[in-house]
């Protein structure tokens, strides 16, 4: 699930990433354009509902690639996204789009 909030001056989009607590036993990372698909920066943590969840402050007016990695293991998209766009292993890449 996505979630997008402004800052007052639109200089912001937060976007806080949500995912179900049985998706994944130890971990998951989000990994796409915004931290250039790094594995190690952009780890989720349980929220009091028991859901895996991150927030980013990403700029508006952008789209944004991404994916989850579940367990250092698997890929994953997300259900939620606000579109898909094929990549070049033959899957596809969630897109979060922080309009206007």
């Amino acid at each position: 699930m996505l979630s997008k909030a402004y800052t007052p001056k639109r200089t912001v989009c937060k976007v806080t990433f949500t995912l179900p607590g049985e998706w994944a036993d130890q971990e998951v990372k989000l990994v796409g354009d915004f931290n250039d698909w790094d594995r190690k920066t952009d780890s989720m943590k349980k929220n009091k509902k028991g859901n895996w969840e991150i927030t980013k402050r990403l700029k508006p007016e952008s789209n944004y690639k991404f994916r989850y990695l579940i367990d250092g293991e698997h890929w994953e998209n997300d259900d939620h996204a606000d579109q898909y766009v094929p990549n070049e292993f033959g899957s596809e890449d969630s897109v979060v789009i922080t309009g206007k």
